[in-house]
């Protein structure tokens, strides 16, 4: 039997009639009637008891018409789905990310991915100390956000922004734009930051900036979530040094104070990505570039 044949017996269980029917599937009476004798053949037994006058269900066809609707909708569904997926509309999709732009870059991506992609399902992983590179080599991530560039013959990378670095303080702080210039008085202040001991690229900046700055940091907390970091900031255990995009985080009896020094957003991904859904992911990321712009 065919799906076909199986639709064309759950048109005429509903209508009871082989002309209507067969206008509705658009074929002949004769075809019509001869698919339906073909499935009874199979099967071993009638679907529908019929004269001159009358057609009707069989008890056996009554128990089939209950059972092959649901069939054939998941059926139809599963199709829907996979052909979203084959153009790109569908599937699943990890993504790795700095936790700086959790409050900035990132919900506006996945609003632009809900717009443009709304059966998309999104794996997101907040990562702090990893290799994005091999991550992605590994199949281990679909899309890469990160701080830092990737130099690779098989990824694509793409400039998103860049932005200022900025010190946080709590809103009572004496640092502010105009005493900036004394930053210098900042090695008597507790540091909530990351470990300067980490091969992170952030650490890394972190470590050239207190080479420029000339003094080394006196870090009474170490934590590479910013959020975190802002809660304390926020209760006035320390200040720390966070990209600008955590001034989006609107954490309360929190100040933030612009630097020259500035960081890049990348975004990567697998060079000729046979994944239509990846492509289309990256696309929309390109609006987010496009509106910054």
């Amino acid at each position: 039997m065919t799906t076909q044949q199986i639709k064309y017996f759950l048109v005429l269980a509903e209508e009871l009639h082989f002309w209507n029917t067969a206008e509705k599937v658009f074929i002949s009476q004769s075809s019509l009637t001869r698919q339906i004798q073909a499935l009874e053949d199979e099967l071993g037994f009638s679907l529908f008891e019929r004269n001159k006058r009358n057609v009707k269900l069989t008890n056996a066809g009554k128990f089939l018409q209950k059972h092959w609707t649901k069939t054939i909708n998941e059926l139809d569904q599963i199709y829907r789905q996979a052909k979203k997926i084959d153009q790109g509309d569908a599937g699943h999709v990890s993504i790795s990310y700095p936790g700086s732009i959790t409050f900035s870059v990132l919900p506006s991506f996945l609003e632009i991915i809900k717009n443009n992609l709304p059966d998309l399902k999104l794996e997101l992983a907040e990562l702090t100390d990893e290799n994005h590179q091999k991550l992605l080599l590994d199949y281990n991530t679909d899309i890469a956000f990160s701080r830092d560039s990737i130099q690779h013959a098989n990824i694509q990378s793409l400039k998103l922004s860049t932005e200022p670095i900025c010190i946080a303080v709590p809103n009572n702080h004496w640092l502010d734009k105009k005493s900036i210039s004394n930053i210098e008085k900042l090695k008597h202040e507790n540091f909530i930051i990351s470990g300067l001991h980490q091969t992170t690229f952030f650490s890394s900046l972190l470590r050239k900036l207190f080479n420029q700055l000339g003094f080394e940091p006196r870090i009474s907390i170490e934590s590479d979530f910013g959020g975190m970091i802002l809660n304390l900031v926020s209760k006035g255990l320390g200040i720390s040094i966070l990209p600008h995009s955590f001034k989006h985080s609107k954490f309360d009896n929190v100040r933030f104070i612009d630097l020259k020094q500035t960081i890049d957003l990348y975004m990567h991904w697998r060079k000729n990505e046979h994944n239509k859904t990846i492509t289309k992911v990256v696309a929309c990321s390109k609006l987010i570039k496009k509106s910054k712009a």
